[in-house]
C-alpha cells in the first residue's frame, strides 16, 4: 500500500491522523492511503503568499508562458508514468488520453495563447484608452493585475490530471499562486504529476503546493485576494461556496459542477443520412468514455418522435458491442467506476431514473466484464433508458446518474426540443447533430441561454470536430444554473479569473507609464535619427518621427485607379461621388493614401527594420480631394521580444491633412532586429 503525501509549505508529509484508506476500482483491493488532519492551512497559505505570489508576479507574462510551456513538455516526457497509474482509477489507455495528453495540450495553448496574446509586461490592458476630457490629456483605461492571494482548486475524481492543469495553467499565467487539492479516491495519479512538476524545479518556490486528503479548515482563512475554483456536485458546491467567511470576505467562487448534458438529432438527421450515424456515434462514445464519468457526459437523448425506434435499435446495438473489462487489456472499450460507492451511487440513481423511463438496453445484474471480478471491481454496462413521456417526468431532467447512463426522449418540434433541453435548468454542454443552418439557428436561440457551450456537428465537421463531450482550452468552458454559473478555460478569458480589473484615470503620460503602451498625447520624443535606424532594444516608447509634406493631385489619383483596377465612382466620376454624402467629390483611395503614408516615413536603407507583419485598426476619418496635402506622425506605440534576435514594433501612425485634421489612423507592425 502506497502512501500519497501532501506537499505542504514546501515540504512533503506522509499521511497521518484522518488518513482514507483508497481501493484499486479494478479489483476492490486497498492500494493507498491519503489524508492528514494535521495538515496546516495557514502555513501553506502563508506560504504561498510570502514566496510563490511575488516570485510569479515578478515575472512579466511571457515568462510565465515560457514557464508553461517547459512544465508541459516536462511532462509529456513522463507521461507514461501517469498512464500507468491511471488504470487502478478503471480507466482505458483511451481515457489516460483524454485526461493525460488533454491536460498537457491545455497547457500548451496557454502558454501559446500568453506569448501571441498577452504582453511581455506585468499589466494586461483591456480595451483601448478612452479620452475623458475635451483636450485628451485627461484619460482613462482598464488594466489586469494579478491577485496578491492565492488559488485554491478543488478538482473532482474523474480527471486527476487534466482537471488540474485546465485550472494550473491560466492561474500560473496571471501569476498567482495555486494550492491543488485532488479528489481522494484518484489523488494519487495527481500527486505524482506534482512530483514531476516541483522536481522540474520549472516551478518557483511556493507557486504549487498540493493537498492529499481534506482541506481542513483553509477555506476559513481566505481573503478578497484569493479564489476558489471548485469541480464537482452541486451539493458539494453548494456547501463550499456557502461558507461565511467566503460571503463575508467577497472571495471569487468559481463552480463547474454536474449538469444534465443533451444531444439532439436534428430532424434532418434521419437513418441513412451521415448526421445519424454520427449521432449514434457520439451518444455512444460518451456513455462509455471513462465509463460515462464525465461532467460533460450526454445524460439526456432527445430524438424526433419518428425516429425513436431506430436510435433505439442503432445504439442498444453498438452499446452491446461494448468490451467491458480491465483495463489494461487492449481489448477493453470501457473499464470499472472509480470506486464501489460511486458504482452504489449510479445504481441508486438509476432506480430513480428508472420510475419514469424504461431501460432498453444494458442490464447491471447480467453483462460480462474480461479480465476482472465483476463483483469485486466498480463495473457496471452501459445502461440506455426510454423516457416516452418528457414533459410529465421530473427525474430525468433533475437526476444524473454520474456513469454510463443516458436517457432517450422524443420531441414534437424544434420549440418542443429547446424546451427539453432547458429543463436541465443550466448545463455545461449540449450538441445538435444536423446539416440545416435553420435548425441550429433555431435551437441556438431557443436554448443558448441555458448552456455554457453548443456543439454543432455533420457530415461537414465531423472530420475535424473533437467531441460533444471534449472542452477545449481555446473555449469558455462553464454554465449557468445547475451547472455552476461559472468558466473555466476561454482562452484569456480564463486567466482573467486570477486577476483583478481596475480603472485607471490620468493624463496620457501616466497611462503610459503604468501601462508601458504609448497613449496619444503623451510625450513624444523627436530628436533622435529615424527611429527605422534604430535596433529594437533602442527604441523607447513614444519616439515619434513627423514626416514632410505631399501634396495628392488628381493624376495621382487616376494613375493609382488605372495601375490598381480600382475604379470606383468616388475616384473617377466627380458628380457621382458629390452625390454620395460622404464624399465633397471625386477623392483619393484610402490605399493611395496608405501607400503615399509608407512612402513619406519609411527610411531605405538596410537597417534593423526586418519586415513589415501587418497592419491593425485601421480606420478613414475624413476624404482627401485633389490639391489636399497630407502628413504622417510615426510613434513607438509598443515593443514585443518575440526571440533572440527580434521582437516585434507596434507604431502608431496617423496622417493629418493641411487643416491638422487627421484623415487615417491604424497601427504599424514591424519585426525589428534586437
Amino acid at each position: 500500500m502506497r502512501d500519497i503525501h501532501s506537499y505542504a509549505a514546501g515540504e512533503w508529509l506522509a499521511p497521518g491522523a484522518g488518513a482514507r484508506n483508497i481501493a484499486s476500482a479494478i479489483t476492490g483491493e486497498v492500494i493507498a492511503q491519503a489524508g492528514n488532519d494535521a495538515l496546516d492551512a495557514q502555513a501553506m497559505l502563508g506560504f504561498a503568499r510570502d514566496h510563490g505570489g511575488p516570485t510569479l508576479r515578478a515575472m512579466t507574462f511571457h515568462d510565465r508562458a515560457r514557464m508553461l510551456k517547459a512544465l508541459a513538455l516536462h511532462l509529456m516526457e513522463h507521461k507514461q508514468a501517469l498512464y500507468d497509474l491511471s488504470y487502478d482509477t478503471g480507466a482505458t489507455l483511451s481515457d489516460h488520453k483524454i485526461d493525460v495528453d488533454g491536460g498537457i495540450g491545455t497547457m500548451l495553448v496557454f502558454a501559446s495563447k500568453g506569448r501571441r496574446e498577452m504582453p511581455d509586461a506585468h499589466v494586461y490592458l483591456d480595451g483601448a484608452p478612452e479620452q475623458l476630457g475635451r483636450e485628451g490629456q485627461f484619460m482613462g483605461r482598464h488594466i489586469c493585475t494579478p491577485l496578491q492571494g492565492v488559488a485554491v482548486h478543488i478538482n473532482a475524481f474523474n480527471f486527476p490530471v487534466w482537471g488540474m492543469l485546465e485550472k494550473l495553467a491560466p492561474t500560473l499565467l496571471a501569476g498567482v499562486p495555486a494550492i491543488v487539492k485532488p479528489a481522494t479516491a484518484t489523488c494519487y495519479v495527481t500527486e505524482h504529476c506534482v512530483r514531476l512538476m516541483l522536481d522540474s524545479g520549472l516551478l518557483p518556490k511556493g507557486a504549487l503546493q498540493l493537498v492529499s486528503g481534506g482541506l481542513g479548515d483553509m477555506l476559513d482563512h481566505l481573503d478578497c485576494q484569493d479564489a476558489v475554483a471548485f469541480t464537482g456536485s452541486a451539493d458539494t458546491a453548494l456547501k463550499l461556496r456557502s461558507n461565511p467567511l467566503l460571503l463575508q470576505n467577497s472571495v471569487r467562487f468559481t463552480s463547474e459542477q454536474d449538469s444534465l448534458n443533451a444531444s439532439v438529432l436534428g430532424p434532418d438527421a434521419v437513418p441513412g443520412t451521415p448526421e445519424f450515424d454520427l449521432f449514434v456515434k457520439e451518444v455512444q462514445r460518451e456513455m462509455t468514455a471513462k465509463a460515462g464519468q464525465k461532467c460533460t457526459a450526454i445524460r439526456r437523448i432527445m430524438v424526433p418522435q419518428a425516429q425513436i425506434d431506430a436510435v433505439i435499435s442503432a445504439l442498444s446495438e453498438r452499446l452491446a458491442k461494448t468490451t467491458i473489462g480491465d483495463p489494461r487489456a487492449e481489448d477493453t472499450r470501457m473499464g470499472a467506476l472509480v470506486s464501489g460507492s460511486q458504482k452504489r451511487d449510479v445504481l441508486e440513481k438509476v432506480g430513480l431514473l428508472s420510475a419514469e423511463a424504461e431501460r432498453v438496453s444494458g442490464d447491471p445484474d447480467n453483462f460480462t466484464v474480461k479480465g476482472a471480478d465483476k463483483d469485486k471491481g466498480a463495473f457496471l454496462p452501459p445502461m440506455l433508458f426510454h423516457c416516452a413521456d418528457p414533459d410529465k417526468a421530473e427525474r430525468v431532467h433533475d437526476t444524473e446518474a454520474f456513469g454510463p447512463i443516458s436517457t432517450l426522449m422524443p420531441y414534437r418540434d424544434l420549440a418542443h426540443a429547446s424546451q427539453l433541453l432547458n429543463r436541465g435548468q443550466g448545463s455545461l454542454v449540449a450538441s445538435i447533430i444536423t446539416n440545416d443552418g435553420e435548425v441550429a439557428r433555431e435551437l441556438t436561440m431557443g436554448s443558448a441561454a441555458f448552456h455554457g457551450r453548443l456543439y454543432f456537428n455533420n457530415r461537414t465537421s465531423m472530420g475535424e470536430a473533437t467531441g460533444h463531450g471534449s472542452p477545449l482550452p481555446h473555449m469558455v468552458h462553464g454554465g449557468p444554473g445547475r451547472a455552476g454559473g461559472g468558466e473555466e478555460l476561454g482562452g484569456i478569458r480564463g486567466v482573467m479569473h486570477y486577476m483583478q480589473r481596475t480603472a485607471i484615470q490620468g493624463s496620457p503620460d501616466i497611462l503610459t507609464a503604468i501601462g508601458k503602451q504609448w497613449v496619444p498625447g503623451a510625450e513624444e520624443i523627436t530628436d533622435r535619427a529615424h527611429p527605422f535606424t534604430r535596433r529594437f532594444t533602442e527604441l523607447d516608447l513614444g519616439e515619434t518621427f513627423y514626416s514632410p509634406t505631399r501634396k495628392v493631385t488628381l493624376e495621382d489619383i487616376e494613375t493609382f485607379a488605372h495601375f490598381t483596377g480600382d475604379t470606383f465612382y468616388a475616384h473617377m466620376d466627380d458628380e457621382a461621388a458629390a452625390a454620395n454624402p460622404f464624399f465633397p467629390g471625386r477623392v483619393a483611395h484610402g490605399y493611395l493614401l496608405l501607400s503615399f503614408a509608407a512612402g513619406l516615413f519609411v527610411q531605405p536603407d538596410p537597417g534593423p527594420v526586418l519586415a513589415n507583419t501587418g497592419l491593425d485598426n485601421l480606420r478613414f476619418l475624413e476624404p482627401v480631394s485633389a490639391g489636399d496635402s497630407i502628413k504622417v506622425r510615426l510613434s513607438v506605440k509598443h515593443k514585443t521580444p518575440r526571440n533572440e534576435e527580434y521582437g516585434e514594433v507596434r507604431w502608431h501612425v496617423t496622417l493629418t491633412n493641411q487643416r491638422e485634421e487627421a484623415v487615417a489612423e491604424y497601427e504599424l507592425l514591424t519585426m525589428n532586429a534586437l
